[in-house]
């Protein structure tokens, strides 16, 4: 059977968590295919909220395996400390339940330090980095000097390349930025017993994947930050370390580019980011904060993993277009569609204006994006709470032309609708 893939088409955060969540409750296995401890996942069921960072969104569901696959950087720290919480809940984290691909890279205290040390000589020209040391570990992994998962299977080995690592490390810390040293015998020791803990998890994710597949299993792929966020196809230098796109999912999990049936884009019903980089349609002031919210309801725009503020603004649609033509989007997905209610009108982002000139394509470079300036289209608002929607006809109709609007400009067919944080309010479109 074919592979589902969940991508988000903004700078991340578009709530691709909870449709992971719906849609492993049909799904065999559900895997991670980038990113690490970086991303946040907010899931919620009935009156429980779940903020996942490296465990999958389907690990809810009895019936879902649960796969950290090789494109993933894992932090056994917060791994653990994510089993835990989970467990404390009555989840089912077992190594019957969740696997860890042998391919995986490891995150150590050093691509930490590394990380915060780097962040901090930059000064004012941070990139926003979250500190969980994702940079460096790719770094190693590109330079194949990186700390791969399948060590964990032999605890002594793993320890001892741990404690090289640590050492030439704090050359490094040391020498280039002046920072303090850690200590490279208790790193070597707790990753031994980190290794003793996590062996079990660990598998062959071609098997398991392609095993799957032959089996007639339907395997759900999800995505972790957003397409804007991609090394290659992002704001570059303001994005992250490896490929939260489609390709990145194939990428990261071995698999060939025709297992891929369902291509789905994650979309806020209008834009938010975290850290530094160009925004064409950022707001502030009043009109943010109704956005944004105050931070006081986990529907708030504030970050899951960081706890920053998000930075929001007005839909763009520049960005949607974009984004559908490197992922190949088969369909949207629409959230935070609750948000938009008793703002009229909304301001939605068709192009840009750059010294005069009407671009309807996403700028290759940071500098020229710098410049543009939002061309906004007006449609009309609505007032009345669609909070309870269950069907398309229950949505207001200058809502359902809204989103009408947005499949027409993106050529793609709006799916699925968000009307609130529960699994219930969400509208299935045939």
């Amino acid at each position: 059977m074919p592979v589902n893939i969940i991508i988000g088409s903004q700078w991340g955060d578009e709530g691709k968590g909870r449709i992971t969540d719906l849609l492993a409750s049909k799904s065999d296995i559900v895997a991670r295919f980038s990113g690490g401890d970086n991303a946040g996942h907010t899931v919620t069921v009935g009156e429980e909220i779940f903020k996942l960072h490296l465990v999958p969104s389907g690990v809810v569901h009895d019936n879902a395996i649960c796969l950290l696959g090789g494109g993933v950087v894992i932090n056994p720290q917060s791994l653990l400390r994510e089993f835990k919480g989970l467990e404390e809940r009555g989840v089912d984290i077992s190594p019957n339940k969740i696997k860890i691909s042998r391919k995986a890279h490891l995150i150590t205290p050093g691509h930490l330090a590394l990380d915060a040390a780097a962040e901090l000589r930059r000064g004012d020209d941070k990139i926003g980095t979250t500190l969980r040391g994702i940079g460096p570990a790719y770094t190693d992994k590109t330079a194949r000097s990186g700390i791969r998962s399948h060590l964990m299977a032999s605890p002594e080995v793993l320890a001892n390349i741990v404690h090289k690592h640590i050492t030439e490390t704090n050359d490094v810390l040391r020498f280039v930025y002046g920072a303090d040293e850690l200590d490279a015998d208790a790193i070597a020791a707790e990753y031994h017993e980190y290794a003793q803990i996590l062996a079990p998890y660990l598998v062959d994710e071609a098997a398991l994947l392609y095993g799957a597949m032959d089996a007639d299993k339907l395997i759900l792929a999800e995505g972790a930050q957003g397409t804007m966020l991609d090394l290659d196809h992002g704001t570059y230098p303001f994005v992250t370390s490896s490929h939260p796109i489609a390709s990145g999912a194939l990428l990261g999990l071995g698999l060939g580019p025709k297992s891929a049936e369902r291509i789905i884009g994650v979309a806020k019903a209008f834009s938010s980011r975290v850290g530094s980089g160009p925004f064409v349609t950022e707001l502030d002031g009043e009109q943010a904060l109704t956005l944004r919210g105050t931070g006081a309801n986990p529907w708030d725009e504030y970050g899951t993993t960081t706890g920053r503020p998000r930075r929001v603004g007005w839909l763009d649609l520049v960005v949607l277009r974009y984004a559908g033509r490197i992922n190949s989007f088969t369909e949207l997905v629409l959230t935070k569609m609750d948000i938009l209610t008793g703002i009229d009108p909304l301001p939605v982002c068709v192009a840009y204006d750059f010294n005069g000139e009407t671009l309807r394509y996403f700028p290759s470079d940071p500098e020229t994006l710098a410049q543009c300036k939002p061309i906004y289209v007006e449609l009309p608002g609505w007032r009345e709470d669609i909070s309870q929607a269950k069907v398309w006809a229950d949505l207001p109709v200058n809502a359902q032309a809204y989103i009408e609007f947005v499949s027409k400009e993106t050529d793609t067919p709006v799916s699925i609708v968000s009307v609130g944080p529960e699994r219930t309010q969400t509208i299935m479109r045939e």
